[in-house]
């Protein structure tokens, strides 16, 4: 049980849990492996909360405000982060990663600023795309569709571009 306390696990061993979690969410919920959704109901449950329950917003209605598996997994997802960086002794409380710090400087405004924009296009590319990199990269992998590959080298390419962007070129 000591490989609960590595700080980082073999990317094989986590390929192999997710593959396995995947045939899980496939046979039980008759679901693909995704979270984008999550974000989109938990969106819905805070508007029902400040508006009510009747919306004319298709978008909405097409996503009820409902805690799901898929809601819970992403729970699950933060929970085992922070779980495994505790028992790992991995755990810092950090505002800005050095990495940012060393390139941008130690403002806390432009990382909030950053983090936010970035939030807004993946959070709307993941809904144009149909789904997140999860969705598409494992689940849509996994089943061999082509939009799903499509949809990953584009997430891999994209991710490449942004890193030069923001680490070479900017910074």
């Amino acid at each position: 049980m000591n490989w609960l306390t590595q700080v980082r696990w073999s990317p094989y061993i986590v390929g192999i849990g997710i593959g396995i979690l995947s045939w899980f969410t496939f046979l039980i919920s008759k679901k693909a492996l995704g979270c984008s959704t999550s974000f989109v109901r938990t969106n819905t449950i805070i508007k029902k909360l400040f508006k009510g329950s009747s919306s004319s917003n298709l978008y909405y209605q097409k996503y009820e405000p409902v805690i799901d598996w898929q809601w819970m997994l992403v729970l699950g997802i933060l929970l085992g982060s922070l779980l495994s960086s505790l028992l790992s002794g991995d755990f810092t409380w950090q505002w800005i990663p050095s990495l940012w710090s060393s390139t941008f400087g130690f403002s806390a405004v432009i990382r909030i600023l950053a983090a936010f924009i970035g939030g807004i296009f993946l959070g709307f590319g993941a809904r144009w795309a149909g789904g997140c990199t999860s969705g598409h990269g494992i689940s849509g992998t996994l089943q061999l569709a082509v939009s799903s590959w499509i949809s990953t080298i584009f997430f891999f390419i994209g991710g490449v571009i942004t890193a030069f962007l923001i680490y070479y070129v900017i910074g």
